[in-house]
């Protein structure tokens, strides 16, 4: 008397799950990427990098606008923010992110404004 096994193991391999996983984790990583750079600026190039930690972000970018932590302010009001937005920090660091084509004058100034209040200035640019 010759049985049958009922249970025989596929050879075939099927990809269709696998693709869903794959897609799954594609999506979930792109929705939690943080990005640092919401502003798109043309930051000049430069060797090193800083493990400084982040305080407050300053953006200039090449209309001239100025951006703490993303948020649109007057160039005249920005040390005013500068302060309330570092107010009660240990070290207090402002990283200064201004476009290639921005005149060394406005950089200048928020380094101006950050030396007067004992703030500590990282120039953001990148890399080379």
């Amino acid at each position: 008397m010759k049985l049958k096994g009922r249970n025989k193991v596929s050879p075939d391999f099927s990809m269709s799950s696998m693709t869903d996983i794959v897609f799954l984790l594609l999506i979930f990583f792109m929705l939690t990427a943080n990005s640092p750079n919401a502003l798109d600026l043309l930051l000049p190039k430069a060797k090193g990098k800083s493990t400084n930690t982040q305080n407050v972000s300053v953006s200039i970018d090449k209309n001239l606008q100025y951006f703490v932590n993303d948020e649109r302010i007057n160039g005249e009001y920005i040390e005013i923010e500068l302060k309330k937005a570092l107010a009660g920090q240990d070290n207090p660091t402002i990283i200064l992110r201004a476009e290639e084509s921005v005149a060394i004058k406005e950089a200048v100034n928020v380094m101006d404004i950050a030396n007067r209040n004992n703030y500590k200035v990282i120039l953001a640019v990148r890399p080379n």
